[in-house]
C-alpha cells in the first residue's frame, strides 16, 4: 500500500461544515503506510470544530474497510501547526472560492 492510495482512500471523508473532502482541505498532515499499520496524523480548521471526533471515526472507517489485512489504523489528531486557507489544494480553494 501507497502514501497515495491512503490519501485518495481518505478523500472519500467530507467536512460537512465546509463540503470539502479533508485531504484537500488540508487537514491530512502526515500518512505512513505499514503492512501492520497506517498512522495518520491530521487536524482540523479549529479547536472548537464539533465534528472532529466524528471526522476522526470516518477516517479510521473508510482505511480500514479498504484495507482490511492492516491491523493497525491510528489517527492522531493534532493542534500544532494550526490549520489555514494555504493548505487547501487549488481544487478546494476554487471550491470554496479562495484566491
Amino acid at each position: 500500500m501507497l502514501e497515495s492510495e491512503v490519501l485518495e482512500t481518505l478523500k472519500q471523508v467530507i467536512d460537512a461544515e465546509v463540503g470539502v473532502n479533508i485531504v484537500d482541505l488540508g487537514l491530512v498532515y502526515k500518512v505512513e503506510p505499514s503492512p501492520d499499520l497506517i498512522s495518520v496524523t491530521m487536524t482540523m480548521t479549529t479547536q472548537s470544530c464539533p465534528l472532529g471526533e466524528h471526522i476522526v471515526d470516518q477516517a479510521k472507517s473508510v482505511l480500514r474497510a479498504k484495507f482490511p489485512a492492516v491491523k493497525t489504523v491510528k489517527v492522531d489528531l493534532v493542534w500544532e501547526p494550526a490549520w489555514n486557507a494555504t493548505l487547501m489544494s487549488p481544487e478546494a480553494k476554487k471550491q470554496l472560492g479562495v484566491s
